[in-house]
């Protein structure tokens, strides 16, 4: 028999009709109930907190990580699903992926369809994350959803109603689930995990700016005047901005600002080609390019950095560490 340990978080897995829409009310019991188990597994439910997914904190995210770490303290626990709300869950799954050193499998999932819908998709994606976090070794943090398997890092929502939700948009899933079954393409290549953070009294403010045209640095400079120890400038194109928006940067970092770059764009690298206010200009200026990552997972990638180094070298050296590691490597399947 698999010890599966299930750790439910709410979302709309966990959500009910309230009168006027819906939200996350059920507990981890309730939400497990719907779904058939695979065979030789064992559940048991950690009920960590309930809330729609928009509403989640970096404390939260936090304690879901050291939670997460605590189960696995644990030799008899096979694997650990965690039932999430889809609009942070590629945060939350990066955020414990930068922080996972164990070969047993950590698997998110959640639903696009609320509880008791008539062929609603819960039921069967969190069976498939039953049957990977019973079945995977050493792959990191994955995320189930709609018959497929991703990587934690790279992956995001990419569709706000349709049940096939995610996909890492500048690569291929995994793998996929099917008749009792996971069948795995290749696995991730992953930056060696960081310790996990000590959690301090005041959590750092990480705040994100998009360009546009007519973009001009207000809302990078209130950002920092705000108090942010770090910021995420989502470009446009492979990375790009204003020249007026290159002083800012140069500006907050010379002030300790960690300032990532990403872009809008949905697929492809954040790329030095472009001067007058590009990516060129913008990384001179002290900003660190994403890679693939998009804005969530950018700015939990700067969260991290901030939380494990004391000082703006060292948070820029452990920014472009837990970058490292954007593409996969092809396994037997």
């Amino acid at each position: 028999m698999r010890r599966i340990v299930v750790i439910s978080t709410g979302g709309t897995i966990a959500s009910r009709w309230q009168g006027s829409g819906f939200a996350a009310d059920a507990d981890g019991r309730e939400v497990m109930a719907t779904a058939p188990l695979p065979e030789d597994i064992t559940v048991e439910v950690v009920d960590l907190f309930s809330v729609n997914s928009p509403r989640l904190t970096t404390a939260h995210q936090l304690t879901l990580l050291r939670t997460v770490h605590e189960v696995l303290a644990d030799p008899g626990v096979d694997g650990v699903v965690v039932t999430h709300g889809t609009d942070t869950l590629e945060e939350s799954a990066f955020l414990v992926d930068l922080h996972h050193h164990d070969p047993r499998p950590v698997v998110f999932t959640g639903s696009q369809l609320p509880m008791g819908t008539a062929d609603g998709d819960g039921p069967g994606n969190l069976y498939d994350a039953l049957l990977t976090a019973a079945t995977t070794r050493g792959l990191g943090v994955l995320v189930t959803f709609a018959g497929r398997v991703h990587a934690a890092r790279g992956t995001v929502k990419t569709q706000a109603v349709a049940l096939d939700a995610f996909a890492d948009p500048s690569g291929e899933p995994l793998g996929k689930t099917g008749f009792g079954k996971v069948t795995l393409l290749r696995a991730p290549v992953r930056p060696a995990p960081l310790p996990l953070p000590a959690v301090p009294e005041h959590l750092p403010r990480v705040d994100m700016v998009m360009h546009h045209a007519d973009g001009d640095p207000v809302l990078l400079d209130a950002a920092v005047a705000a108090g942010a120890r770090g910021i995420v400038l989502v470009g446009t194109g492979a990375g790009n901005a204003t020249p007026e928006i290159v002083d800012a940067v140069r500006a907050a970092v010379a002030r300790g600002v960690l300032v990532a770059l990403t872009t809008r764009v949905a697929a492809g690298p954040v790329t030095e080609i472009y001067t007058h206010g590009g990516a060129v200009d913008l990384v001179a200026a002290g900003a660190v390019p994403t890679g693939t990552l998009r804005a969530g997972q950018a700015r939990i990638a700067v969260l991290a950095a901030l939380l494990a180094a004391p000082d703006p070298a060292g948070r820029t050296r452990v920014l472009h560490q837990v970058l490292g590691g954007t593409g996969s490597l092809l396994v037997d399947a």
